[in-house]
């Protein structure tokens, strides 16, 4: 078993210890929620369900996975490297010099890593295992300024891309070769229009075919249907005003959506919540404020299955 697996397992075995657990108790004959968790932003750090750090890496992190070998695939503005449990690091990209942050990183089923760059060329590559740019996608971002261009992108099981621009309010799908097939708005009457700032952060495509998004400024998540209509959505109202800029999302093997909010650096930081709207769990720690993005390890000491939906 690999050191930082081991590592999550152990502590998932723990009591979860955060101040705010109790927000949304479960009762009595249904367990609390607990889980471990990596989270990325100003640190970068694995959480275990007792609420104790189990392990840390240099800050400032923007995207990443905990990948399966236990490794953590992580980007920063200016690169992205792949840390082994002991802090070795197995592998490094570098932002090419003409661009000015990198946004996204994502290891694909084919072993290539997905990397996105914003800049006077804002971009989408794949790097191969000896990390040399195997694909060279340019974006179609509607914006000059370079950091909101586009964040976390993702590749779908079609081979094309899911990447977010902020600026348009337009979630758009790439194929390979740079053309764009399908666009999701996220500036539609029934969202606020753009006066509510809807900024699409992070676009995921759910298992059912949905594709869940992260409105920063509009602090809402939203989830749409093929046909680009919000078929559910999560409120700043509905959760008691604790979304602060919200930017990470995942759906979780439960049907629970947890939200990351970048702009609490301090009280709670992280929301889940069920389809229905209650908050069943929720984190206020230190490690956690101003949490870029996260990924959730394991829940009640069983590791969340198959592909993060983040």
């Amino acid at each position: 078993m690999k050191p930082l697996t081991r590592l999550l397992l152990v502590a998932a075995t723990l009591s979860l210890g955060l101040p705010s657990a109790g927000l949304g108790a479960e009762s009595a004959n249904k367990p609390a929620i607990k889980h471990s968790y990596l989270v990325m932003g100003a640190r970068t750090a694995i959480i275990g369900e007792d609420g104790e750090v189990a392990w840390e890496y240099k800050g400032g992190t923007r995207d990443g996975f905990i990948l399966p070998n236990g490794n953590l695939l992580a980007a920063w503005s200016d690169r992205v490297e792949e840390v082994s449990p002991d802090k070795k690091v197995v592998g490094t990209y570098v932002r090419s010099p003409e661009n000015s942050e990198i946004g996204t990183v994502q290891r694909l089923y084919s072993g290539n890593t997905l990397v996105t760059e914003l800049g006077k060329r804002p971009r989408l590559i794949e790097l191969n295992p000896e990390e040399k740019i195997v694909l060279d996608v340019p974006l179609q971002p509607e914006t000059d300024n370079a950091h909101m261009q586009t964040r976390m992108a993702r590749q779908l099981r079609n081979g094309n891309y899911l990447v977010p621009h902020l600026l348009a309010f337009a979630v758009k799908e790439y194929t390979p070769e740079g053309k764009v097939v399908a666009t999701i708005r996220t500036d539609l009457p029934e969202l606020g229009g753009r006066p509510q700032e809807n900024w699409p952060f992070t676009a995921i495509r759910l298992d059912n075919g949905n594709t869940l998004v992260s409105l920063t400024h509009g602090n809402k998540v939203a989830e749409f249907n093929t046909s680009g209509q919000v078929v559910w959505k999560v409120t700043n109202d509905q959760v008691g005003g604790l979304f602060k800029d919200p930017c990470g999302s995942q759906r979780l093997a439960n049907g629970n959506t947890v939200v990351g909010s970048h702009a609490a650096n301090q009280g709670i930081s992280m929301v889940e919540v069920t389809p229905d709207h209650r908050i069943v769990w929720t984190s206020d720690h230190p490690a956690a404020a101003g949490v870029h993005h996260f990924q959730i390890l394991t829940t009640n000491g069983k590791r969340e299955p198959g592909q993060p939906q983040k």
